[in-house]
């Protein structure tokens, strides 16, 4: 088998790839830059990176809005997301996000105002033998019944870590 010369790659792909296909590939890795400089994706720096890249930034939207890491808002310190799979369901799930909706005065997708914490569900942990679980900040509590979910509380208000299981 005769050996291929990247240069040989090289010149057919730059033959069928056009400049604006080789835009729209840096657009993922892009986007991931600005939103770990940014801790999500604003405005104004979409608009910036469409004029950079010369892709439209209707299309920067509809990609960015395709995957779920990407936000298009400020999140918070702590991210608290409470599994709503069978099991946690099963074992109470929604009475943690409903308490957890009260004590921040968000709702699941929600960011409170003082960044302190952003809310969300998550489908599953896959700790399933533990429901019903939150994850804080991406620390797996389990088996979270009222006195852990006051702990849990309590902690993400004075600022403690949340390495509890």
């Amino acid at each position: 088998m005769e050996d291929i010369k990247i240069d040989e790659i090289m010149d057919v792909v730059k033959d069928v790839v056009s400049d604006k296909e080789k835009c729209k590939g840096v657009l993922i890795p892009t986007l991931h830059r600005i939103q770990t400089e940014n801790g999500y994706l604003p405005a104004a720096e979409l608009e910036g990176l469409s004029g950079k890249i010369s892709v439209p930034l209707a299309e920067i939207y509809s990609v960015a809005s395709f995957y779920r890491q990407f936000h298009f808002n400020p999140r918070g310190k702590n991210i608290v997301r409470v599994c709503t799979g069978t099991a946690c369901h099963v074992r109470g799930a929604s009475k943690v996000l409903s308490a957890m909706e009260e004590e921040f005065g968000v709702k699941s997708g929600e960011t409170t105002g003082d960044l302190k914490v952003t809310l969300e569900t998550v489908g599953c942990v896959g700790c399933c033998g533990l429901a019903p679980v939150v994850t804080v900040n991406e620390d797996v509590v389990g088996t979270v019944g009222p006195k852990k979910l006051k702990g849990i509380i309590k902690a993400i208000n004075e600022g403690e870590d949340h390495g509890q299981n």
